[in-house]
């Protein structure tokens, strides 16, 4: 990203969920953490980041102006030792990932994308799918989804 600006402080209650997560894990998701600030920046019209948690895990909303749909950092039951970025399952965020990105980045269902704390972070991927859900109700709004309203002549 352009300049890797330093995302804000971790409010306390975020910072003791990523506190939580094994040191692989957590580093990983710390990164991130980064990206998904840094990425939100670089896009207009998605404001300002909330940061809180949600389900007990660290949680970024466009509450501001409601443009994208919610990330969150988690850590999956399997595989073991892996880190994840969630998208809400009532989208269809990650199978337009799954589509776009099928050798370069791990999914798991319609909800994660699968992070090896242990390989390189696919930033770049990443990335591009962190913009998607955070534009993803604005882009839904502009035709990015199928949304046709059909009428009756005569």
């Amino acid at each position: 990203m352009r300049g890797d600006p330093e995302p804000p402080g971790i409010p306390a209650e975020v910072a003791a969920a990523f506190v939580a997560f094994p040191g692989p894990i957590r580093l990983r998701l710390l990164e991130v953490r980064k990206l998904i600030f840094a990425t939100a920046a670089e896009i207009a019209g998605v404001g300002p980041l909330t940061e809180t948690l949600k389900w007990g895990e660290p949680a970024y909303l466009t509450e501001a102006t409601g443009a994208g749909s919610t990330i969150r950092l988690s850590r999956p039951k399997s595989p073991e030792g892996a880190g994840a970025v969630l998208f809400n399952c009532r989208t269809t965020l990650v199978a337009t990932f799954r589509m776009q990105f099928p050798e370069a980045l791990a999914f798991q269902g319609n909800r994660a994308i699968l992070l090896d704390p242990s390989a390189p972070l696919p930033a770049e991927p990443l990335s591009m799918c962190i913009a998607m859900a955070l534009s993803y109700h604005r882009r839904r709004d502009r035709g990015g989804c199928i949304r046709r309203v059909l009428t009756r002549s005569g």
